[in-house]
């Protein structure tokens, strides 16, 4: 359990989510062809996140290295079978997850093997026998199954969904999030409460607006409801909310709407080029980035005590979101890097 965390405009200190993460996936060759998964966001978020890494083949000793496995449908049931030994482990499977599962601590969302037939969120490929054949149909994993139908409140992705710079934004957002809110939750304290709520305002505004009037609406009857339902109802619709992924246009309207704030303190000059940023967002020529930190530069200036703490304007500890060399001017010089032409 850890409390709220203060936030400034200038350095938020973040709290530390809890993280279910594919044991491959930068932590061990633990592959079927003991190989490890590169991901640039789960080596980053090991420094920021506690990660509770898990490979569920080996935890029912199939080894390193190891025949694949794949899913088979047969009269109907989906089993986890081995193709080249015959053996059938979906019976050690499911008593793996639900074992798992059972004694895990509270957790923020999860992050999986893409395409694993135990671990895969989606699109894992079924098939009518364990003999070589084509795919009949696509599910999720075994263990990614029991995950999703346990924690479906929470984020889950895989690591190559991870890649898209929309669903990670997403993602991270939804994870610090909550972890904050399990630090609130754990005083059960109605006003520490009440503070959480105000500073995700323009967060869950861009989410869902439905859902943010019903969470006002909860906030404000605090008084007459026990915390621990309070907190209980809290908790699923703010799953609910962060389970929505922001449309442009929501984003779009949560930036208009700070902008509001500014209108009679900056120049025209400085609001007409604001709208500029806006406008490129929302014809899809520039990243929300842009925008946001453009406002986020007025909230540090002015001082705006209804915008100071938002956590819409810095969700996730920005070396997240660092950039690749490539695209920086921290590559290669590629200006003193030609081939010299012979004399």
């Amino acid at each position: 359990m850890h409390p709220a965390v203060p936030w400034s405009p200038v350095v938020r200190e973040y709290p530390r989510p809890r993280l279910v993460i594919s044991r491959c996936i930068e932590f061990d060759p633990c592959r079927y062809d003991s190989s490890k998964i590169p991901s640039p966001i789960v080596a980053r978020l090991r420094d920021y996140a506690d990660c509770i890494p898990v490979c569920p083949e080996i935890e029912i000793g199939l080894g390193i290295p190891r025949a694949t496995v794949r899913i088979v449908r047969k009269d109907g049931s989906d089993h986890l079978v081995q193709p080249a030994t015959g053996r059938d482990v979906t019976e050690e499977m499911s008593a793996f997850a639900a074992r798992f599962l059972d004694s895990l601590p509270p957790v923020d969302g999860f992050i999986l093997k893409g395409g694993s037939p135990t671990s895969g969120t989606r699109n894992v490929r079924v098939y009518p026998s364990a003999e070589k054949s084509a795919a009949i149909a696509k599910s999720a994993g075994f263990f990614a199954r029991e995950v999703l139908k346990r924690y479906p409140e929470l984020p889950i992705e895989d690591e190559l969904r991870l890649n898209n710079a929309r669903i990670r934004d997403h993602f991270l957002s939804a994870v610090f999030t909550l972890a904050a809110f399990r630090g609130v939750e754990a005083t059960r304290d109605r006003e520490a409460l009440v503070r959480f709520h105000a500073d995700n305002k323009l967060l869950l505004l861009a989410c869902s607006q439905k859902i943010l009037r019903e969470i006002g609406r909860l906030v404000a009857s605090r008084a007459e409801i026990e915390p621990e339902a309070l907190f209980v109802r809290y908790s699923r619709m703010l799953c609910a909310a962060l389970a929505r992924v922001p449309r442009y246009t929501s984003n779009v309207n949560v930036l208009l709407h700070t902008l509001g704030h500014f209108s009679d303190r900056i120049s025209e000059e400085e609001k007409a080029y604001c709208i500029r940023l806006i406008d490129r967002y929302k014809n899809g020529h520039a990243t929300l980035g842009e925008p946001r930190d453009l406002l986020r530069s007025w909230v540090i200036r002015f001082q705006d005590p209804n915008l100071m703490n938002q956590s819409f304007f810095a969700p996730y500890p920005a070396e997240l979101v660092d950039l690749p060399e490539e695209i920086t001017d921290r590559g290669r010089d590629v200006w003193n890097n030609r081939e010299e032409s012979p004399s």
